[in-house]
């Protein structure tokens, strides 16, 4: 099979599934973002791509999906091996543990330079404990030729639990378009949302994710409601907006309707405007069990918001415990009930932390500065 003739080095980029979720919106403002000089980007899904794929801007970016069937498909190795012999990229750029093995498929198919990202562990390995994935990481280390995490927590975890080479390990935070994602006057922006929840006079607590078990939304609706329970007369002006979809969906939806907030909470489903819906809160909430870099707080914190998220993971790398927020344990019902009223009763209290956390962003986590973090891993493999 001849390989495709090209005047720049080639990235493909090996994911699980192109579809709404953090990581997958960090690689696509990777693609949107690098310089077009400096190379060409392909996306090469082992399973599916939804229409998420639209949000890629730049010009003459192919994206493919090879289908992978539920449980083993040793099929999928001969068809990424022969994709990847037709393309012949100079690097090929995995993400988390779905993707790891595909290292040694590419070097199968000749491609010298393999970098692999973790992004963050998911609902089945939540503290990296599971023995058969780290079975799997240890044996594909000698695979992998540069690795690039998003967080300390998870650099440590690599360098000191899984004995990776410190030197194989970067670590660079995610980003964050701070000219997309700004604060923007509430009244503006609430004309987006529903009856009852766009009056000047709504506290709106919002998240954004994937509703499915890692993200932990239903701590936030336990919370909630203990909220109304515990202070009735807050019911007229106190709303939760529940940004994003997924398999946790109705199970959400049912603990709603058990606890007989329905009126006060909005699913607001997929959403293309999140920076309006962001604008048009009054504090961001991040639940998770787990963590890497949420994508998520960032843009909350552009957009000038004070943000809560459990004490996982990365997110003690991004939010400052009473400057930019507050961070809580995870599923304490009690604490995040009454952390919430904190900032229902204290405007002063989220006007400060909120600047607070677009001053963060600015300083810490812009675009411009992940997106020469990536390019100078990329530099340093091409001149291997």
């Amino acid at each position: 099979m001849a390989k495709i003739k090209r005047t720049k080095p080639l990235v493909v980029h090996i994911i699980y599934r192109l579809d709404t979720g953090g990581m997958e919106n960090g690689l696509i403002n990777l693609i949107n973002g690098m310089p077009e000089e400096f190379c060409d980007h392909t996306i090469v899904c082992l399973t599916e791509y939804s229409d998420f794929r639209n949000r890629i801007t730049r010009q003459n970016v192919q994206v493919y999906a090879l289908h992978k069937k539920p449980g083993h498909d040793f099929g999928i190795y001969f068809r990424l091996w022969s994709l990847l012999r037709k393309l012949g990229p100079e690097i090929v750029h995995t993400r988390n543990l779905a993707a790891l093995e595909m290292n040694i498929i590419a070097l199968l198919a000749g491609v010298k330079r393999r970098v692999h990202g973790e992004h963050g562990r998911d609902i089945y390995d939540l503290d990296g404990s599971n023995w058969k994935y780290r079975l799997v990481r240890r044996f594909c280390r000698f695979f992998v030729s540069r690795y690039i995490t998003v967080s300390k927590d998870l650099y440590q975890w690599l360098v000191h639990d899984l004995k990776i080479p410190e030197k194989k390990v970067t670590q660079i935070y995610n980003g964050v378009d701070n000219d997309r994602f700004k604060p923007v006057e509430k009244h503006l922006c609430r004309k987006a949302l529903p009856a009852g929840f766009n009056a000047p006079e709504c506290f709106i607590v919002g998240t954004v994710g994937r509703l499915q078990a890692v993200k932990n939304q239903q701590y936030l609706i336990n919370a909630f409601a203990l909220m109304i329970d515990q202070n009735p007369e807050i019911k007229t002006t106190l709303r939760l907006i529940l940004v994003g979809d997924g398999n946790t969906r109705q199970q959400l939806e049912d603990l709603v309707n058990a606890e007989g907030i329905q009126p006060y909470v909005w699913f607001a489903g997929d959403q293309s405007d999140v920076p309006v819906l962001l604008s048009a809160m009054d504090l961001f909430i991040l639940p998770s069990l787990a963590e890497g870099i949420s994508n998520t707080i960032l843009e909350a914190m552009a957009s000038g918001l004070p943000v809560v998220a459990t004490n996982v993971g990365g997110n003690p790398e991004l939010v400052e415990d009473n400057v930019t927020g507050r961070l809580v344990a995870v599923n304490s019902v009690d604490e995040l009930a009454s952390v919430l009223l904190s900032y229902f009763k204290d405007e002063s209290l989220r006007i400060r932390q909120g600047e607070n956390a677009r001053s963060s962003i600015k300083n810490r986590f812009s675009m411009k500065k992940m997106l020469s973090s990536y390019q100078q891993v990329y530099q340093s493999c091409f001149i291997e």
